[in-house]
């Protein structure tokens, strides 16, 4: 049964190949990044080695059983590829579909353990928190995190320092959605998409597959990304 499985897997993967012709968004390259304490992501950081026109996708706070099956399918129907911040209690809960995230192709790092706002933490309770999500992601993937993205993009001294010294990558963003709001809709979030692209010409776009309105848009807003003809770059690290 295994093998079958396998072979099913495989097919699946060459009908799929076959499939991501010019009509689709596509993935036009992966930037691999070397696992070391840097920082990206303006303004808080300088920019990733991108070219004009070329956008990052990340998502922020899942995985999200109800949501994130929409992403990966909205995902997999444009060939895009994604990064995924994970916080670390819902990589706890959601084993099986954070390893599926990775199964698909996207990478991913962690969005802490709890979601809190590291600068109301003491010190201690920050690297508590940076040790646990470090814990799960390594127990799930088998692996150590190669990227982090502080909750709320709230950087505090004592972690950026263990991150550097961890050769955790530090992912901040380039613009955004301000996809939290409930009441949202499509159109909302695909008017904010094509403002900011507008403002900043691409980089890391900052979305959040918990949030149930993104994972709704997210069809429309790559359809954005393609008809503006930004290219997806894919993040991962070695």
């Amino acid at each position: 049964m295994k093998v079958i499985a396998l072979i099913l897997a495989a097919l699946a993967g060459t009908a799929s190949a076959a499939d991501c012709g010019p009509d689709k968004l596509n993935t036009s390259r992966t930037l691999i990044l070397k696992r070391e304490g840097a920082a990206y992501g303006a303004p808080q950081h300088g920019p990733l080695p991108l070219q004009k026109g070329e956008v990052v996708l990340t998502f922020d706070d899942g995985p999200s059983p109800q949501n994130t099956p929409l992403v990966l399918k909205a995902l997999a129907d444009q060939c895009a590829k994604a990064t995924f911040f994970m916080v670390g209690q819902n990589i706890a809960q959601q084993q099986d579909l954070a390893r599926r995230v990775v199964s698909e192709g996207h990478s991913a790092g962690i969005h802490s353990d709890t979601h809190a706002n590291l600068t109301t933490l003491s010190a201690e309770q920050q690297l508590e928190d940076l040790k646990r999500s470090r814990a799960i992601y390594k127990t799930t993937f088998g692996v150590d995190t190669p990227a982090y993205r502080f909750p709320f993009l709230a950087e505090t001294p004592v972690t950026l320092e263990a991150l550097k010294q961890a050769n955790i990558t530090v992912a901040s963003v380039d613009l955004g959605i301000n996809d939290w709001i409930p009441e949202d809709t499509t159109a909302i979030l695909a008017q904010r998409l094509k403002d900011s692209l507008d403002k900043t010409g691409g980089g890391i776009i900052l979305m959040h597959d918990a949030n149930g309105p993104t994972a709704q848009a997210l069809p429309t807003l790559l359809q954005v990304l393609k008809d503006k003809g930004y290219k997806v770059v894919h993040l991962e690290w070695q």
